[in-house]
């Protein structure tokens, strides 16, 4: 499962050029679109050279990457980071000839930095930020008269100029840390489902083997027995030694091979893909690999008034049962329980620990991706596996099969976790044979 998680926690960011060259050319025509209508439309008096100058050599830079470089390529971190801060710089120029900060487009600048936090990496994001900061502030000080009515200018009171510099600053800061937030717990979701995937079909694989194995054993059966009985017929035959001894060594030799086969056949036996097995042998697989670990698993079986139930052996179930068995033999102190209960409407597997529980800050959080807490004692004594990346693709694996996952702790003054694992029966049981049972 550590192996799982480290193919999928931290995967290389990159955005394709073809993506930021069209953001940039809807700037640089919503550029000149008000430019326009500030200057034809409203009749303000603009500088317009400079400006279209500034929104020109946009657009030249954007031509010269199209022809240069292939549009579809992703882009390092970077490279993206540098054609943002490029957007930053040029929406400061138009500014500075427009009004500054008295310009109700200063808030542009958080598009780029938005845009940013939700591809890029956060030391670039938080760059990207402060150059957006520091040309808002520039332009607090520095920049032309805004474009307006030359008999009845505009003033605007030096407190108000303030205010709406603290605005930009904090929606650059609030926002894109609210989409950064949102985007990587998305990514990490995804991430962990792809992970999950990958393990589902790992175990189906397996399970896919078993069977050929079975399959093969079987097939190979017959011809061995026969190269078997014939050997041993022409060796009673045979009265030359040489002969003699070379048809004992194929007797032997052949029979070996049946004795392999059969071992094959017998580890297969409950691993092929239309097995079925009952609840209590599904719980005793998932129990048997975590019996020596040096903590005492204690399987309880309610009697109930209804036959056991039994459903097709299922890759996810053992999986996520035995992923569950794993993390509790990991935190108990000395015990944990499996407890197994049925009725007609419902299947609930029960799991506790002794251990030290959920912490209470952790405890409507357990299951999400890559959330891990381990004891600082336990983590160096015990290297495997902790509440993290694994729960999470258990409980998805359980919840496809109809499961309802929860986790609590146990009531004080016991201690320690306790997961349920309920399904309804006939979710449990639908891909099992309506009348087969095991003997």
């Amino acid at each position: 499962m550590t192996d799982v998680a480290s193919d999928f926690r931290q995967p290389r960011r990159y955005v394709r050029l073809d993506t930021i060259l069209r953001l940039r050319w809807l700037a640089a025509l919503g550029q000149l679109v008000a430019i326009f209508i500030v200057a034809q439309g409203l009749e303000f008096d603009v500088p317009i050279v400079p400006c279209v100058t500034i929104v020109a050599f946009s657009a030249l830079l954007n031509l010269a990457l199209q022809i240069a470089f292939n549009p579809m390529q992703r882009l390092e971190p970077a490279y993206a980071a540098a054609l943002l801060a490029f957007n930053i710089v040029e929406l400061g120029g138009l500014l500075y000839f427009t009004g500054g900060l008295q310009n109700p487009f200063s808030f542009l600048f958080l598009a780029p930095v938005l845009i940013s936090a939700t591809v890029l990496p956060i030391r670039l994001t938080i760059a990207l930020g402060c150059l957006a900061v520091a040309c808002a502030s520039a332009l607090f000080f520095y920049h032309l008269p805004l474009p307006w009515d030359a008999d009845d200018p505009l003033v605007l009171p030096p407190i108000y100029l303030i205010g709406v510099w603290l605005s930009i600053l904090l929606a650059i800061g609030v926002t894109s840390l609210y989409a950064f937030q949102v985007t990587e717990e998305a990514r990490q979701l995804s991430d962990a489902l792809a992970a999950t995937e990958l393990v589902l079909t790992r175990e189906q694989h397996l399970t896919q083997l078993d069977g050929l194995a079975a399959a093969a054993a079987h097939e190979l059966g017959t011809p061995l027995s026969t190269i078997f009985l014939i050997s041993r017929e022409l060796e009673k035959t045979v009265h030359d030694p040489a002969i003699a001894g070379d048809l004992k060594t194929l007797r032997e030799q052949a029979q070996r091979c049946r004795d392999i086969l059969s071992k094959i056949a017998q580890l297969s036996s409950s691993g092929a893909p239309f097995d079925t097995m009952k609840l209590s042998t599904l719980i005793e697989e998932a129990v048997a690999p975590h019996r020596d670990f040096g903590i005492n698993i204690k399987v309880r079986l309610a009697v109930a008034a209804t036959p056991e139930p039994v459903a097709a052996r299922n890759p996810a179930i053992l999986y996520g049962v035995g992923n569950i068995l794993e993390n509790a033999v990991d935190f108990a102190h000395q015990t944990v329980e499996v407890n197994a209960w049925w009725n007609a409407e419902t299947v609930e597997v029960v799991v506790s620990d002794d251990g030290p529980g959920i912490a209470p800050d952790m405890l409507k959080r357990i299951g999400e991706p890559y959330l891990s807490r381990r004891r600082g004692v336990d983590e160096a004594q015990n290297p495997r596996g902790g509440l993290g990346l694994g729960v999470f693709i258990a409980r998805t694996l359980l919840e496809r099969t109809g499961a309802k996952v929860s986790f609590t702790n146990r009531t004080f003054p016991d201690h320690g976790a306790v997961v349920q694992i309920v399904w309804p029966r006939e979710r449990f049981e639908e891909a099992a044979p309506g009348d087969e049972t095991e003997s």
